[in-house]
């Protein structure tokens, strides 16, 4: 289901963040049928999309009228959460019907939804939908995530809405003005971001910050223990176009939390990085590149030094045990050892700012935009290379290893 992903678990309080490039599940690809509906679909298919208008013209007792009393606690609590998100776009696309001969259904459908100003088109998830029948007409029983879907924030408690002057933040069980710092961090970093790739972008960030790091968990569809140590982590479509929704930061309150200013400007920036690169980034592209990018972004003008920011790879190098390769996706995978992500990190970081000081910052990202160009992985950064830098992987690798002396030595 997923694209390529990558994390890290810095010591230190640089950038602990992680890029998740998917293909579906979390965001853009929802769910496709895997068997023809069956005749019931089309009367399902009405009901949810009466279902869908009341949400979206906030009509409650419209909204009520089609669920079971048993499950309209749980129906009010989602629909007065969503007052304060600014939803402009709600569709069920019914995928699946199972339907016993007890007055009862199980639909399974694609649900999308948009947020006014900020996505060109639907998010979608897969779900799951309870239905009983009573007296001959259908109600709602229970909406739920499709086994391994993500769960929404308004679906974990009060959501509360900052806007900054180019973010939107949601937040649940946090205090508006953390909420509102996280906002002033992403409206610093976009002006930063921007001026490192001055593309064409939605200049405009989304940041979701759940109440806890088990709330994280449910927003990626994966246990929260598989980001702890994350500050931040970046949801989006490869190969998504012009219109594809827009991403998704989503803050790990526990991670974020103990960081310091720094530390969490330069989260911030890091994945604001992801967003603007959306469009570049496809599963051409390797993880050291598109980690490497971001860190280099965000330290592009943060006044730190290469001992500064890359303490791991330092220590190797002063061991005379530099790295024999540039660093691999694996390397970057959850649950490895926190040092050897660091250095993996680092080591992309200080590839991305070899081309920038040797070739120039306009052919890092000639160079990011080629590799992702690329119809697939094989052969994308040779490629690469040869066509922007005039260089070989032997010899691009050789000269990284020369910069990582010098910087780090």
């Amino acid at each position: 289901m997923a694209g390529q992903g990558c994390g890290a678990r810095r010591p230190t309080a640089a950038c602990l963040a992680v890029l998740l490039l998917l293909l579906a599940g979390l965001v853009g690809c929802g769910a496709r049928p895997d068997r023809p509906a069956d005749t019931a679909a089309p009367e399902f298919q009405e009901l949810l999309d009466r279902h869908a208008r009341a949400l979206l013209d906030r009509d409650q007792a419209g909204y009520l009228a089609d669920v079971d009393a048993s499950y309209a606690p749980t129906a009010l609590a989602v629909f007065r959460r969503l007052a304060p998100v600014p939803v402009d776009g709600w569709s069920y696309r019914v995928t699946g019907v199972d339907r016993p001969a007890d007055g009862r259904a199980t639909v399974r459908a694609e649900l999308g939804h948009k947020l006014a100003g900020h996505d060109r088109r639907p998010l979608t998830g897969a779900r799951v939908l309870d239905l009983t029948e009573r007296a001959g007409r259908w109600y709602v029983t229970g909406d739920r995530p499709a086994p391994g879907a993500p769960r929404h924030l308004w679906e974990q408690g009060d959501v509360t809405a900052v806007r900054g002057a180019r973010s939107l933040v949601l937040g649940v069980g946090q205090k508006p003005e953390r909420l509102r710092e996280i906002a002033a961090a992403a409206d610093r970093a976009v002006p930063v971001v921007s001026a490192a790739w001055p593309a064409e972008w939605a200049r405009d960030v989304v940041v979701l910050v759940p109440g806890s790091l088990t709330g994280m968990g449910e927003l990626l569809g994966a246990p929260g223990s598989s980001y702890r140590g994350i500050a931040a982590v970046t949801t989006g479509e490869t190969r998504g176009g012009a219109d594809a929704p827009a991403d998704r930061v989503i803050v790990n309150p526990d991670a974020y939390g103990v960081l310091g200013e720094f530390g969490r400007q330069l989260v911030l920036t890091h994945e604001t990085v992801h967003v603007a690169t959306r469009a570049a980034t496809t599963p051409a592209t390797p993880v050291w590149l598109s980690e490497g990018f971001a860190d280099w972004v965000a330290y592009r003008d943060a006044g730190r030094t290469a001992v500064q920011a890359a303490p791991e790879l330092r220590r190797a190098v002063r061991a005379g045990e530099p790295p024999a390769r540039l660093p691999e996706d694996p390397d970057f995978a959850f649950g490895a050892d926190a040092e050897a992500l660091a250095r993996a990190y680092e080591g992309g970081w200080l590839a991305c700012a070899l081309i920038a000081d040797r070739w120039g910052e306009a052919e890092l990202r000639d160079f990011y935009r080629a590799v992702g160009a690329h119809p697939g992985r094989e052969g994308a950064v040779e490629k690469a290379l040869r066509e922007v830098l005039d260089t070989t992987p032997e010899e691009f690798t050789a000269e990284w290893r020369r910069y990582l002396g010098e910087r780090l030595g």
